[in-house]
This record gives C-alpha cells, sequence and structure tokens, in this order.
C-alpha cells in the first residue's frame, strides 16, 4: 500500500479535499491519511463539515488552534515534522488551498524529502499583504504536483518558472462538492427558516483583515450594509474574526440587517443559491457563486480568481464600502452578469486529481 497524507485546516480545505478522497476510494494500493491540523476548531467551522460532505474522521487532530500567522505557521510544522517521522512510509503529502497550514505542510514535507501535492496551484493576486498570497507562492515553488483549477493559474506558474511537465489543469474540486451536495442543500429550505423569499434577499460574509480588524473601516461597511438593508433583506452569517470587532463597536445589527452565528456548509450553500446577490471578500465564495449563478461583489481590490470575473458572476468592488449600496442597486435593477462557468468545473476535478496522484505514488 501507498501511503499519501492528505492535509486539512481550515473551512475551505474541507470542501475541496472530499472528493479528491472519494476519488482515491477507487485505487486499492492507495491508502490516504487524513489529518487535521486544527488550525480551525470552531463547531459551526470545521467538525460539522466532516459530517455534512461525508469525510471520514480525521486519522489524527493536530489541535493547533488559532494564533498570529507566524506563531500557527510553526507550531503546525513542528507538529506536522512529529508526524511525518512517525510516518517514514508515506510516498506523497497533498495540501489544498492557500492558508496556514498549506505552506507549513508542504514546507515540512519537502524538507524530509516526501514530494508535496498542491491543489489550487497558482492563484495569484498580486497582493503580498495578503498573507495567503505568501503561502500560495512559497507552496508553489516546493510543489512537484500542482492541480490547477483554471488556465490563468497555468500561467502564472509559468511565469514564475514552474516546470510545465508538473502542472495540470484538473477544474475545481470545490466545484465537485456543491455539484454533490445542491439538491440536499435545496431540500433545507434554510431560507425559509429566517424568513426569507427564494431571490429576495442578499447574504453577506466579510473575515479578511484588511476589511474586519480596523475599526473605522470596519464601520463603514456596516453604514453600507444598513443602507443595503434598506434595499432588499440582509443575512450576515458573522465570522469569529468578525464578530470580536463588531461587538467593540457595538453594532447588533440595522433594520433589514439579520446577523446569525456561522453555518453550516449546506445551509449555507442552499442560502446563497436562492439569494438574489452574495456580499463577500471570500475566494471561495466567488468561486461558488459563478457555479451557482448568483451575482457575487466581492470587496477587495483584487482577487486570485479572475476567472470568476472574465468567465463568471464577479464583480470587484474595490475597497471602498460605498460601492455596495449602488452594486447592489444595479443588480436589482436587472443588471445581472450572465450564468457561465469555466469549462472543467463539471464536478469531475476530485477524479482527475486522484488519478494523478495514485499514478505518482505507483501499484507497490
Amino acid at each position: 500500500m501507498s501511503e499519501i497524507i492528505c492535509v486539512v485546516g481550515a473551512r475551505p480545505n474541507f470542501m475541496k479535499m472530499a472528493p479528491i478522497l472519494a476519488a482515491l476510494k477507487t485505487y486499492p494500493w492507495v491508502r490516504p491519511l487524513l489529518i487535521h491540523t486544527g488550525q480551525h476548531y470552531d463547531e459551526a467551522m470545521s467538525r460539522v463539515f466532516f459530517t455534512e460532505l461525508g469525510l471520514p474522521v480525521p486519522d489524527r487532530n493536530l489541535e493547533i488552534g488559532s494564533d498570529a500567522h507566524g506563531k500557527q505557521t510553526g507550531r503546525i510544522m513542528i507538529a506536522f515534522d512529529s508526524l511525518l517521522e512517525e510516518r517514514a512510509k508515506a510516498r506523497l503529502v497533498v495540501v489544498v488551498g492557500d492558508v496556514n497550514s498549506t505552506m507549513a505542510c508542504a514546507l515540512v514535507a519537502v524538507k524530509r524529502g516526501v514530494p508535496v501535492a498542491h491543489v489550487e496551484a497558482g492563484l495569484r493576486s498580486r497582493d503580498r499583504t495578503m498573507p495567503e498570497e505568501i503561502n500560495r507562492i512559497v507552496t508553489d515553488m516546493v510543489s512537484d504536483l500542482l492541480f490547477a483549477t483554471s488556465p490563468d493559474a497555468i500561467e502564472n506558474l509559468a511565469q514564475e518558472g514552474i516546470d510545465r511537465g508538473k502542472v495540470h489543469l484538473v477544474g475545481n474540486p470545490m466545484i465537485d462538492t456543491l455539484k454533490t451536495h445542491l439538491a440536499a442543500a435545496r431540500a433545507r429550505d434554510a431560507n425559509a427558516r429566517f424568513s426569507l423569499a427564494p431571490k429576495g434577499y442578499a447574504v453577506v460574509t466579510l473575515h479578511r483583515p484588511s476589511n474586519v480588524d480596523d475599526s473605522a473601516g470596519l464601520g463603514r461597511i456596516l453604514e453600507a450594509l444598513s443602507g443595503l438593508g434598506r434595499l432588499l433583506p440582509v443575512l450576515f452569517p458573522i465570522h469569529p474574526r468578525t464578530r470580536e470587532q463588531m461587538a467593540r463597536l457595538g453594532f447588533q445589527g440595522a433594520p433589514g440587517v439579520t446577523l446569525c452565528e456561522p453555518l453550516g456548509y449546506l445551509d449555507f450553500l442552499g442560502l446563497m443559491d436562492k439569494a438574489k446577490l452574495v456580499l463577500t471578500d471570500s475566494g471561495g465564495i466567488q468561486e461558488e457563486t459563478t457555479a451557482l449563478g448568483v451575482p457575487c461583489l466581492t470587496l477587495r481590490a483584487n482577487t486570485e480568481r479572475p476567472i470568476t470575473i472574465t468567465e463568471g458572476t464577479n464583480r470587484l468592488l474595490g475597497d471602498d464600502p460605498a460601492a455596495i449600496v449602488p452594486a447592489a442597486a444595479s443588480i436589482l435593477a436587472g443588471d445581472v452578469p450572465p450564468e457561465r462557468s469555466p469549462s472543467l468545473w463539471d464536478g469531475k476535478a476530485g477524479e482527475r486529481i486522484a488519478a494523478v496522484l495514485a499514478a505518482s505514488v505507483g501499484d507497490d
């Protein structure tokens, strides 16, 4: 048996890893070992995903928890290094996305001589103030197999001198998970539980430091959300990072704006699917709204997922919250992007990735 160590650490990782693990079951000579670093440990943002997505219970949880970027990365590296020392026969380490766990485990693996596969390689925002951008660049530079979700990612890797023979255009495994679970998400009628009419409300998510760590900036965003609530009902599931800052500002909602705790994957997917529009700063949600055909307004100056603009339903607002209400009003007036989705976002990315992984470790 060839052991492949599959690493997850934060909420988006779970959606990307689930279809890969499912597809690896068809290769009897492969033994996946699922490692959860514990980078996200909130019940609503972590463990529930293993239940809803059908992921097996992790073989090991490193229980790292939250911390400053440097400290968290270091703690993950120390814990994962100890794990790799125990797993001397591991043939490959698979990391996904761009969180601290991704880079930390990739660095540990390559220093121990274990090949690294990076799922979602080549995405670039060109903004090195984003910790995720550093994680993406470093992980790609040390990886032996690079799985790209879109052609622009392959171009980025080529510009950085990555050997094209290492790179595979496979599509987007997060969209595999969406397509697998969409019917179940719709059946839950989460919008009805919040008394929201289909296509009659907006969903908001905010968590990036550039939007929520500065009290004055967050205050302007909350003021804009109050204006959005005057156009249509707004549901705002609050990320733990955002909740702390909002508490300092004393914001408890506004007319038309409903605050709630973070939601499980199925409920949130169902809410996005039936929304009139989504306002976010999340990369993954830019992709999911494109797959759903739902207009997305991204409160960022840049995106590492430009294909969601050129071949999707996403629009960059920049970093000025004053753009939120006019952009939403334009959508309500009928200025809606066409429903379209990149060609390989077809629900089979996990199968393509698993085939390359299985071939790379061989049948021992």
